[in-house]
């Protein structure tokens, strides 16, 4: 048996978006009970965390999830706000838990932020609800642009590390300056400190079979009946939700539902607007430091960490 099964610890798969994340944690997972300790998955994806967001995001069916336990799916109503702050909390409290019963605890998921709310030693500046809610007007108002402008002027140092179409994130940074506090720029600390012991594995794809593969999902998606579930969860207030009603997919089926784009239209848009995501994930996590980097579909870090 390898040393490294000996003790529950804490595991991470990571990754760009499409690279098999979730297969590869629950072989691990089951080749861990196989070696005689249990193991139990929390979700590190942000739009996973809403119930009936399900199609878009390409979560897990209960039915395939082995019998394995797992945490931080569906705790969110599309009405909610996904806050990293809230997250890290949360994810940390489930891991926590599973190490005290004894079992292994896979962290899994691409959300670059999240994941490293958790395995790092981040630290989150209060939240201001009524200046948030002002910046969330100029946002719906002005647009992504011109906050980007005024985050750019307070703050360079910060502004060159946010993308300026990610409206929440820049949000959130002017929220912070207006504290009379230092953000956490939306990025890695420059030398990452580890929350506890634990191990990273990281998967990779080559660029062009990741894009094909991407692209095939999103024209999956509409049909496996993004639509239906979009329409189902509009009548749950999607579209006052400040975070669900921005997610990939989600709001590009929005706007076909309302008139204001073609299926081809809306197709097209969440596909580029995916590999541009899975080229950030892919940045973000190759800063991480100490890795174990895995191509999808090979066994070689499993085959090390269960010793076969």
């Amino acid at each position: 048996m390898s040393a490294e099964v000996d003790s529950a610890r804490l595991y991470a798969v990571v990754g760009a978006t499409g690279t098999g994340k979730s297969d590869l944690s629950l072989r691990l997972a089951d080749g861990l009970a196989l070696h005689g300790r249990p193991a139990e998955i929390v979700n590190a994806d942000a739009m996973q965390l809403y119930r009936g967001m399900d199609i878009g995001t390409a979560k897990l069916p209960v039915a395939e999830r082995r019998g394995i336990p797992h945490h931080l799916l569906d705790v969110l109503e599309v009405t909610d706000d996904a806050a990293v702050a809230w997250y890290q909390m949360a994810a940390r409290a489930a891991i926590e838990g599973i190490l005290a019963r004894g079992s292994h605890a896979i962290l899994v998921g691409g959300s670059g932020l999240y994941v490293s709310s958790v395995l790092f030693d981040f630290r989150f500046p209060p939240r201001d609800e009524a200046r948030r809610a002002e910046l969330e007007a100029d946002l719906e108002r002005l647009g992504p642009g011109v906050l980007y402008e005024r985050l750019r002027v307070a703050d360079p140092a910060t502004a060159e590390r946010v993308d300026p179409r990610n409206g929440r994130r820049v949000v959130r940074a002017l929220e912070v300056l207006a504290q009379g506090k230092a953000t956490h720029g939306a990025a890695l600390p420059e030398e990452p400190v580890l929350w506890r012991s634990s191990m990273i594995i990281g998967l990779t794809s080559p660029r062009d079979e990741l894009v094909a593969r991407l692209d095939a999902r999103v024209e999956s998606m509409w049909a496996d009946g993004l639509l239906p579930e979009v329409e189902e969860l509009r009548a749950r207030g999607l579209e006052r939700g400040v975070t669900a009603r921005r997610a990939i997919g989600y709001a590009q089926a929005l706007a076909q539902l309302t008139g204001t784009a073609t299926q081809a239209d809306a197709i097209a848009q969440t596909q580029a607007l995916t590999r541009r995501y899975a080229r950030r994930q892919v940045s973000w996590f190759k800063r991480y430091p100490d890795v174990a980097w895995t191509h999808s579909g090979e066994d070689v870090v499993l085959r090390r960490i269960l010793g076969a």
